[in-house]
């Protein structure tokens, strides 16, 4: 955000209902933790659907629609809100960019995805999350565990090519809990009716260890072949599932689909 709005754009972060100011953090997740309580300790995001984080994202791009064509921009999960956002408000979006994001089409969930064979080396089935029980309705993961274990598993999974220090920095500002509906069981296929008609750009991130390259390539045959008329413009990045480290490569590209003709 910062790079473009110094580059002239009109840019915004949005929180999603639960993340950011609104999240819930257990306070057996505080310090010092209490990890038996942590696993049974419920919590108000599991009734957070996807429906409301498109109702929120469809109230900002109604507000910004106003200065002028918008591009909606998701990464990882974030991209099941791009798909819901777009079957609602086509009209409302001059264009979609996946940053490495989730895009079902053929496949009706995050979860169905991540049940591929394109999906098997994800790093994201090594990443210890802590077993609630099924009716908390989260996934709960302790982003400020001190185990050097999942420190290295997570460093593996978002941010290998960063120096330590910048992935403690990366995982105390993650929230602990998701909810679960939003992934597994909640429909997110990009509809030709709706989203099929908004253009969309992919950005392949080659070194991403959590949505590996295969997957993202499977989403892209599966997407393009939904709408033949209207495939992904594909770009590729050398980043790992959190990004680019330099914000200047991200940038560029987003100042590329800005210059697209509407």
């Amino acid at each position: 955000m910062r790079e473009l709005g110094l580059r002239g754009h009109r840019a915004i972060a949005v929180d999603l209902p639960g993340h950011g100011l609104g999240a819930y953090l257990p306070e057996s997740y505080q310090f010092p933790q209490d990890l038996d309580r942590l696993r049974t300790e419920p919590s108000p995001i599991s009734r957070v659907t996807l429906g409301d984080f498109a109702a929120h994202v469809i109230g900002v791009v109604r507000r910004a629609r106003r200065n002028g064509p918008v591009v909606l921009v998701g990464g990882s999960l974030g991209g099941a809100t791009l798909n819901a956002v777009a079957n609602q408000v086509p009209d409302l979006l001059a264009h979609l960019v996946y940053a490495s994001a989730f895009c079902p089409t053929e496949h009706p969930s995050v979860l169905r995805l991540m049940m591929t064979p394109e999906a098997a080396t994800s790093s994201v089935f090594r990443l210890p999350a802590i077993q609630t029980p099924p009716e908390l309705g989260v996934s709960r993961v302790n982003w400020r565990s001190g185990d050097p274990a999942f420190f290295a598993l997570v460093k593996e999974s978002i941010a290998a090519d960063r120096p330590d220090a910048e992935v403690r920095a990366l995982m105390n500002i993650l929230e602990p809990d998701e909810s679960a509906a939003v992934g597994a069981s909640e429909d997110a296929r990009g509809l030709p009716t709706g989203w099929g008609r908004v253009p969309r750009t992919f950005l392949r991130y080659t070194q991403d260890r959590t949505i590996p390259l295969p997957l993202q390539d499977l989403m892209i045959r599966e997407a393009d072949a939904t709408t033949p008329h209207n495939p992904f413009r594909v770009r590729s990045l050398p980043a790992p599932h959190a990004g680019p480290r330099d914000p200047a490569l991200l940038a560029d590209e987003l100042e590329l689909v800005a210059r697209l003709p509407r």
